[in-house]
């Protein structure tokens, strides 16, 4: 083989190695930045917020079927949950399933519901009759419940208070089955909207 011969080869084989080498760089590049994503992205999934699309009907008219929110995980480790709160559960019958339901009683209250009414009995002998502005003013709390709540347990009910499963069907909710709170509705974008405990 003369010189000219290995000369053409070598020059055919220089733009390969390049392009091998150029495709190589770009693939290491796509994998850093794949793995700081990961970085950024996982622990806010996994330990602060993560999404959650309600299912049925048991919050409407607040929350419906379809909504897309943002779950505040976080706050609920440096503050207890407050009434008012719309809470994502696990289902205490089946811990697999998720709940999201709006916290009415705290630790240590009792509730009643009776005569389509909800009363709170407080930790400090208070009886009070809620007085839920979030509800249609013609709904009534159908049910004949008297629960006493003790350390870390939680009384929850559905906003749309006819066909909602909580707990006046099935008892309370343990504060370790609680996710976190609504934070955020990010669809339908025209209800795009924070939340916030109401005030009784």
């Amino acid at each position: 083989m003369d010189n000219n011969q290995q000369n053409n080869e070598a020059a055919e084989k220089m733009p390969e190695e390049r392009g091998f080498k150029k495709y190589l760089s770009f693939s290491l590049d796509i994998f850093k930045i794949a793995i700081i994503a990961l970085a950024i992205v996982l622990p806010i999934r996994y330990f602060l917020f993560q999404p959650f699309i309600v299912k049925g009907e048991s919050m409407s008219p607040n929350f419906e079927s379809g909504d897309y929110l943002i779950v505040d995980e976080i706050s609920y480790r440096f503050a207890e949950p407050s009434r008012g709160d719309v809470v994502v559960f696990k289902y205490p019958k089946d811990t697999t399933q998720r709940f999201i339901k709006r916290v009415i009683g705290l630790p240590g209250e009792t509730v009643v519901v009776k005569n389509g009414e909800v009363s709170v009995t407080k930790s400090n002998g208070e009886s009070v009759i809620l007085d839920e502005g979030y509800l249609p003013s013609d709904l009534k709390t159908y049910g004949d419940t008297n629960t006493t709540l003790k350390d870390d347990e939680y009384f929850v009910l559905g906003d749309n208070r006819t066909y909602s499963y909580d707990s006046r069907s099935w008892g309370i909710v343990p504060k370790e089955n609680i996710i976190g709170k609504a934070f955020l509705r990010l669809y339908p974008v025209t209800e795009l909207s924070t939340f916030s405990a109401p005030q009784y």
